[in-house]
């Protein structure tokens, strides 16, 4: 009878779990995660915008000497114009990024912008480029214009999505 009243107790182990693989597997997800969200980060570029500009009712008052604006259309096609397009001082002109035609027409636009106004007494004023992409062109089109800007080292430029209605007939005559 002895036996028989004697309870069989289990014996208790310790249980004990190792989480160090747990925790490493943790950090390395965590540092995943936060590098592909910087990753994924739009990086956004500084424009630089022209200053000095004088507001009248809504009207920025520029010197249209100043004033050269690229049309950005579809299949890289590019038309540029300087003053204003009513009273043009150039004819508009058909570009494309191809043979780096582009790039050329901006940098002799530059140059004689500040030889005009370097003549008129005034050697800080430099082109204003307005570029403005319709909406059949594409976002590289877009990219590569404002690489231009940056190469031809151009700091007062603007993107601007208004066409004027002689812009649109621009754009559609060609």
């Amino acid at each position: 009878m002895n036996n028989l009243s004697k309870k069989i107790r289990s014996k208790k182990l310790n249980s004990r779990v190792d989480l160090t693989a747990m925790v490493s597997v943790c950090f390395l997800l965590i540092v995943f995660f936060m590098g592909a969200k910087k990753l994924l980060k739009p990086e956004t570029m500084n424009l630089s915008f022209p200053e000095n500009y004088v507001y009248l009712e809504n009207i920025v008052c520029v010197k249209t000497d100043r004033l050269y604006t690229i049309l950005l259309d579809k299949n890289g096609k590019i038309i540029t114009y300087s003053g204003l397009l009513e009273f043009p001082i150039e004819e508009p002109k058909e570009f494309n990024f191809e043979k780096n035609e582009i790039r050329q027409e901006i940098f002799r636009k530059k140059k004689e912008v500040h030889d005009y106004m370097t003549s008129e007494g005034k050697p800080t004023s430099e082109v204003i480029v307005i570029i403005k992409p319709s909406k059949n062109s594409n976002y590289g089109s877009l990219v590569n214009i404002v690489d231009e800007m940056k190469i031809a080292n151009i700091e007062n430029y603007s993107i601007v999505n208004d066409f004027t209605i002689e812009e649109s007939k621009l754009l559609a005559s060609n």
